[in-house]
């Protein structure tokens, strides 16, 4: 008998195999190189922060994963099979909260349960539970601050428990403390779902923090530079040694050793 998980989908391993993605420019006849020969495993379950400067390829490997666009070489895999397209099995979310400003947030939430002809009011009440928003289901998003923005859009890209949760700079527009709320309320979603997260950030405390493993990207064409395991003890503490002795190896890679945040 298949466990939940089995059934739910959670346990495909996630494969690029030799990807490379280039793109013609519309003004001329050049062409962008954005990823190069990307070989990657994911296990079901980590969580993975890429991390890299602008121009590296990382939302371009989102896009991939969730099938917005294709490959131009080589293939990628999710349970041995190619991805051909956009699919429930994998969610995702932007850096703006990309909300139905027309619907309440409960009607956010359930929007893709009703395009499916579904209903399940308990899983509803559930997410809502889960990111502290019972007591805002009749809001409008305008109503809500940026934070509460962001959960609502995190619950409805996880309301069909999708195996791949995509997220693409997701707390780049929250100040520093609602950020750092969201990053654990992040977190807690994951180990209750058992998802496999992907997230491209700019903050490498943050790719720290939040991942079981690191990817540094290096640009023009991107590829990956590192893949770091982070083998710290939960909860994190941001002020170790250890945490601070990655931050470091991370920024040198980058570059970035001047710099404190990005």
């Amino acid at each position: 008998m298949a466990s939940v998980d089995e059934k739910q989908g959670h346990g495909r391993v996630l494969e690029f195999d030799k990807v490379t993605k280039s793109f013609a420019k519309t003004d001329s006849n050049e062409i962008t190189h954005a990823l190069a020969e990307v070989n990657l495993t994911i296990q079901p379950g980590e969580f993975v922060s890429i991390v890299g400067t602008s121009g590296c390829g990382k939302s371009t490997i989102l896009r991939l994963i969730a099938g917005l666009i294709r490959p131009t070489t080589g293939e990628i895999r999710l349970g041995g099979k190619p991805i051909v397209g956009a699919g429930p099995d994998r969610g995702m979310v932007f850096q703006k909260a990309t909300l139905f400003p027309w619907l309440t947030v409960e009607k956010n939430v359930s929007f893709s349960l009703r395009m499916q002809k579904k209903q399940d009011k308990e899983l509803v009440e559930h997410m809502l539970k889960m990111v502290g928003l019972e007591d805002f289901r009749k809001d409008y998003p305008h109503q809500l601050s940026g934070g509460m923005a962001q959960r609502v859009a995190l619950v409805r890209s996880l309301i069909n428990h999708p195996d791949i949760l995509l997220l693409d700079e997701p707390l780049g527009a929250l100040d520093a403390f609602t950020r750092m709320n969201m990053q654990d309320e992040i977190l807690n979603i994951w180990r209750e779902q058992k998802q496999t997260v992907v997230m491209v950030t700019h903050d490498v405390e943050e790719a720290i923090y939040m991942g079981t493993r690191v990817l540094v990207m290096e640009p023009r064409p991107g590829r990956v530079k590192a893949d770091i395991p982070i083998e710290l003890a939960e909860p994190k503490q941001r002020d170790s040694e250890e945490f601070q002795a990655y931050r470091n190896r991370i920024l040198k890679m980058l570059d970035l050793k001047h710099h404190t945040d990005h």
